[in-house]
């Protein structure tokens, strides 16, 4: 019956294709426009801030209270954004979406009920695709997503471990923030950072699987890659900050443990990788050496079917139909499966990154207002238009895995030749697309 005061924060960096389109949906929120405020936390330097400017005053005249927030500079990233934008805004809630998404109008009445309980800090909802089959690398993408929210989320809530706030599509209490000492830049996922210390000041998290909050999947593979590595070098880097203070305090051991395996979670693809790299000199030993060798192929086949079933589990909550869940499953899972493989190179060098202290900025992933496969990206402004070094290492893994097809094939040696034949797929796909995208970038 009552409405909390919200501040709804839109943190932004050159998001002309997509800014209009985000303030445009949190303006018609089904809410009392007098309990709520928009802040449009503008770090842009390019004509972004002017769009903003004029669809500010569009909405003012309706009556909706909504500001422009500039800084002097981008100190802190966006984690400096959200922070100085809390100087000035009167919210007891405070709500943030990236650029990419499109919340729907009941957004703020679906997830303020949740805060009746007064020990909850958090509330995160599910992220729902609004170009999932613009291409094949959106469709990995959503499999991907899925099972992070229709799985993780749901098991870790439901089992009281701690989980994490996605940077968006969430609620955060004020209170919540301030008691964790606010938004801190010292890594490049301030929010899952931010996360772990609210949850450690004694705050619980509330997931609502029911609600979607629609978002834009990256369509490059340069910008997916660029999520990628930061995704997985800032849960690194958090796991280094804070698993010392997380085995120090006084929460469960059950607690501890599965923070410790959370956070750590982006290393299993430093592991991924040297298994796959060191699978291909095992079938050189076993063909001469075949007494050195167990039957190391089962433990692959088992890794396999356990990931295979966690993925199903969550691709037949999200789709209907015998075909779909049998046929679709097989060829999605597969796919998933090797363009993982392909990533592990690039997100392996993200994680030994932050175990060496290395800094890097925050990159944002810029989005192009696509919906479906007629809308096109490549002649639009922020993509990624110079190759780095991780290509020719990866064009050297494709060399490497087709030996390793070959070999198999030739010596009949099949034990890994579903795990190479993967391999080959997956750093094939990447280092093409790379190549093509940066290509039609360049224009």
């Amino acid at each position: 019956e009552e409405h909390p005061f919200v501040t709804i924060q839109l943190p932004v960096y050159n998001e002309k294709y997509v800014v209009k389109r985000l303030m445009d949906a949190c303006a018609v929120m089904d809410y009392p426009a007098s309990r709520f405020e928009i802040q449009m936390l503008d770090d842009s330097n390019d004509e972004t801030s002017e769009i903003i400017s004029k669809r500010i005053e569009f909405w003012m005249e309706k009556g909706i209270q909504i500001h422009h927030v500039q800084r002097e500079d981008r100190s802190g990233f966006k984690a400096g954004a959200l922070q100085y934008g809390m100087q000035s805004a009167k919210g007891d809630f405070f709500v943030v979406f990236d650029a990419d998404f499109l919340p729907n109008p009941d957004f703020l009445r679906q997830t303020l009920i949740a805060f009746e309980d007064p020990a909850i800090g958090v509330v995160q909802t599910r992220w729902e695709h609004i170009n999932e089959d613009y291409s094949m690398l959106t469709k990995v993408q959503a499999f991907t997503l899925d099972v992070h929210f229709a799985i993780e989320h749901v098991g870790r809530n439901s089992s009281g471990y701690y989980m994490n706030f996605n940077g968006t599509a969430g609620v955060w209490r004020k209170e919540a923030i301030e008691d964790a000492g606010g938004w801190s830049a010292d890594t490049i996922t301030e929010d899952l950072d931010l996360s772990y210390r609210s949850q450690l000041a004694g705050w619980k998290f509330k997931y609502l699987y029911h609600v979607g909050a629609p978002a834009e999947l990256p369509a490059e593979m340069p910008g997916y890659k660029s999520q990628q590595y930061r995704w997985n070098k800032g849960g690194a880097e958090v796991a280094i900050k804070l698993l010392p203070r997380i085995f120090k305090s006084s929460i469960p051991f059950s607690l501890k443990l599965h923070a410790l395996h959370h956070l750590l979670s982006s290393s299993m693809y430093l592991i991924i990788f040297l298994a796959i790299v060191l699978s291909v000199p095992l079938i050189i030993l076993k063909d001469f050496y075949p007494e050195w060798i167990m039957n190391y192929s089962s433990v692959f086949f088992a890794g396999f079917l356990a990931i295979a079933f966690v993925y199903y589990l969550a691709y037949i909550i999200n789709n209907d139909g015998f075909l779909k869940r049998t046929i679709g499953f097989v060829f999605h899972f597969l796919t998933f499966m090797a363009v993982s493989l392909g990533m592990a190179y690039h997100n392996a060098t993200a994680v030994i990154s932050a175990f060496f202290g290395i800094k890097s900025p925050f990159i944002r992933t810029a989005k192009y207002n696509l919906k479906d496969k007629s809308d096109g990206w490549f002649s639009k402004k922020y993509t990624i238009k110079n190759l780095n070094t991780t290509v020719v290492i990866e064009g050297l893994l494709v060399l490497y895995f087709l030996f390793a097809v070959i070999f198999g094939y030739l010596n009949q040696e099949w034990g890994l030749f579903p795990l190479h034949v993967a391999a080959l797929f997956g750093y094939s796909f990447v280092f093409y697309y790379t190549i093509r995208h940066t290509i039609l970038a360049k224009g």
